[in-house]
């Protein structure tokens, strides 16, 4: 019984301490309207981490690609993710508790639909965004 509360008492601490995280403006390799909130580790260096983003309504991440394993978990709202150098706006959408990989390299997108969408993202740092298109980096465009 100890153990029971004692694990029950160490999930809420941790379930706490994530959503005590402050939302901030995203990363700027991604377009403009993201928010974001790193869990654990540091996204700029070397290393593990676990960073939470939400996407606003009609928001597209033009293809691009990572150096490193990518594993994305959808939280809240729909989200499509989708393989290949070229946006295909029909991408099923993944609801809340669905997860991708995206492998280190693989050329992907993603897009949210009319609500807009709170995800995970766990990965090893730091974390890069390399877009197919120059004209769609947001780092260029400003």
């Amino acid at each position: 019984m100890g153990r029971v509360l004692l694990t029950a008492l160490a999930i809420g601490l941790a379930a706490s301490a994530a959503q005590a995280q402050t939302w901030g403006p995203g990363p700027a390799a991604l377009p403009a309207g993201a928010q974001a909130a790193v869990i654990s580790g540091d996204p700029g260096k070397a290393g593990p981490f676990v960073m939470q983003l939400k996407f606003p309504a009609h928001y597209v991440v033009a293809p691009h690609w990572h150096p490193t394993d990518e594993t994305v978990t959808v939280l809240a709202g729909k989200l499509s993710l989708g393989m290949g150098d070229t946006l295909d706006m029909t991408t099923a959408a993944l609801g809340p508790g669905s997860h991708a990989v995206a492998p280190a390299k693989m050329h992907h997108y993603a897009f949210t639909g009319t609500d807009g969408a709170t995800i995970e993202v766990k990965s090893t740092g730091p974390f890069q965004v390399n877009y197919l298109n120059p004209k769609d980096d947001p780092r260029l465009t400003k």
